[in-house]
C-alpha cells in the first residue's frame, strides 16, 4: 500500500495542470444533477448540495426529497425541478420504488444520495433502486447515511466498475472500515477506496482504487459546521457533472470547500461562518485558482 510520501499534497499548481473541463454551448453540455436526501426534519440539507452543484458548474439541477418538503424546496430553490418522495410516518425518505425518480435517476449525468436521509433501512432500499436505475456511466456520490447503508452491503459497488465518490466523516469511516478510523488519514482513505471500488474523500484526503491519493492541507475548524458535508458533496457532483473524472473532481472540490471556507474567516472568524455563506465562494475560489 502506497505510504503517506507518495501522498500529492493538493495545490494550485497540481490543480491547474489538472485543469476542469469547460463546457461549451446551453446548459445541457453541463450536465444533470440529481440530489436524492432530504427527510421531513432535514430538507436543508438537500438545499445546500443542490445549491452547491450549481455554483459549482451543474447545468441543470433536479431534487428528490421527502414529499412533505417539496413545495418549500421548490420555492427556495428556484432553479431545480422537485420532486416529492415517499415518506415513513416519522419523516424517513422511503424506498419505495417509484416512475418518477426512476426516469430521473435514468436520465441524470450525476445523482447524490445521502443529504439529510434518515432510516437506515430506508436508506438502504432507497440506495438499491438508485443503483438498479442508474445507467453504468452515471457518476455517484455517496453520503451521509448512503453511507452507512453501503457498509452493509459493499457488493453494491465493490467490482461495479462505477464511477462513484464516497465522502464520509469520521463516524462513517468507521462504519465503512468496520473498526474506528487509525490517525493515517491518507492510508485508510486508500484502503477505503480499494475496498469499496470508488474514489474516496476523507476530510481532505482523496484516495482513488488504483492506489494514487492527494492530500488537502489547508482546510481548517470552520467547516466543521452542520451542513458543511452538504456542501461539499454538491460541490462534488457540480465538478463531475461538467466533465470532470471523479479523483479530479474530488481532488478540486477538496481545495474549493477548504479555500472558500479561507475566505470567510476576515469576516466571520475561524469558526463563526455558516455552511450556506460557503456557496457564494465557491464560484470565486474555482475561477481563480
Amino acid at each position: 500500500m502506497p505510504n503517506r510520501s507518495d501522498t500529492k499534497v493538493i495545490t494550485p499548481a497540481l490543480l491547474r495542470r489538472w485543469a476542469l473541463p469547460v463546457p461549451s454551448g446551453g446548459k445541457e453540455s453541463r450536465g444533470t444533477v440529481l440530489v436524492v436526501g432530504g427527510s421531513r426534519f432535514t430538507p436543508g440539507a438537500v438545499l445546500l448540495a443542490g445549491v452547491a452543484a450549481l455554483r459549482a458548474g451543474a447545468g441543470v439541477l433536479q431534487l428528490a426529497a421527502a414529499e412533505s418538503t417539496a413545495a418549500a424546496l421548490s420555492i427556495q430553490v428556484p432553479e431545480a425541478l422537485v420532486v416529492g418522495l415517499p415518506e415513513t410516518p416519522d419523516g424517513a425518505v422511503a424506498g419505495r420504488s417509484g416512475d418518477r425518480l426512476t426516469e430521473l435517476v435514468a436520465a441524470a449525468d450525476v445523482v447524490t444520495v445521502g443529504p439529510g436521509l434518515t432510516g437506515i433501512d430506508e436508506t438502504g432500499e432507497l440506495l438499491r433502486l438508485v443503483l438498479d436505475a442508474a445507467g453504468p456511466e452515471t457518476a455517484l456520490v455517496l453520503d451521509a447515511y448512503a453511507l452507512g447503508a453501503l457498509s452493509h452491503s459493499p457488493e453494491l459497488l465493490a467490482g461495479a466498475g462505477r464511477p462513484a465518490v464516497l465522502t464520509p466523516n469520521l463516524v462513517e469511516a468507521r462504519h465503512l472500515l468496520g473498526r474506528e478510523p487509525g490517525d493515517d488519514l491518507d492510508a485508510e482513505a486508500i484502503e477505503l477506496a480499494d475496498r469499496y471500488d470508488a474514489v474516496v474523500s476523507l476530510y481532505g484526503h482523496v484516495a482513488a482504487p488504483d492506489g494514487r491519493g492527494w492530500r488537502e492541507e489547508s482546510g481548517d475548524a470552520g467547516l466543521g459546521t452542520s451542513g458543511s458535508g452538504d456542501v461539499r458533496a454538491g460541490l462534488l457532483a457540480g465538478l463531475l457533472s461538467r466533465g470532470a473524472e471523479p479523483a479530479q473532481a474530488a481532488c478540486w472540490a477538496a481545495f474549493a470547500h477548504a479555500v472558500s471556507g479561507q475566505r470567510l474567516v476576515p469576516q466571520y472568524g475561524r469558526i463563526g461562518f455558516l455552511a450556506r455563506e460557503l456557496l457564494d465562494e465557491i464560484p470565486h475560489t474555482l475561477a481563480t485558482v
